[in-house]
């Protein structure tokens, strides 16, 4: 299966820029009610997947044909190894009409780094330098405090390891 996914021929439309947010903003979020949306292929979940209740798994290659199996009416919070497929697959429902979406910069390896609950083994990153440990690359609303929604960015009290 391809990471690339493709839109049909409808007219260009312009897209707000994706809402990218730390693992501790990921996981409040997720203890709150959003639905965990892990793009990654089954044999990566394998080795290393979110330990968090209702997590759903579509890979990216599956997303354009299951898309629509994903509520509208839910926070989601698009998943993968270390951000970037995940970030296709915010845009992607974004261009879909989704706007309860944003990405987990970093990350599984972010999430794992923050002691975060996980099951199996994390793989260490290839490239780190940006927010969590996610490609320094990555756009700047990834960072904590920048570029988010109120009352959206990290906070310490409680969860495990704090503030990214």
């Amino acid at each position: 299966m391809s990471d690339t996914l493709t839109v049909a021929t409808e007219p260009r439309r312009e897209l707000a820029e994706a809402r990218e947010i730390c693992p501790t903003t990921a996981w409040k979020a997720v203890s709150a009610g959003a639905i965990m949306v892990d793009v990654r292929e089954p044999h990566e979940i394998e080795r290393a997947a979110f330990a968090v209740p209702g997590r759903i798994d579509i890979p990216l290659g599956e997303l354009e044909r299951r898309w629509s199996e994903l509520p509208r009416d839910r926070d989601l919070v698009l998943v993968c190894a270390v951000g970037q497929r995940s970030l296709k697959a915010t845009y992607y429902l974004m261009y879909h009409g989704y706007t309860r979406v944003a990405n987990l910069a970093g990350g599984i390896v972010a999430w794992a780094r923050k002691g975060f609950p996980v099951s199996g083994e994390v793989p260490a990153a290839s490239s780190t330098g940006g927010c969590c440990g996610a490609p320094a690359a990555t756009s700047t609303s990834a960072n904590c405090g920048s570029a988010q929604t109120a009352g959206s960015g990290c906070a310490t009290s409680g969860e495990p390891g704090g503030c990214c």
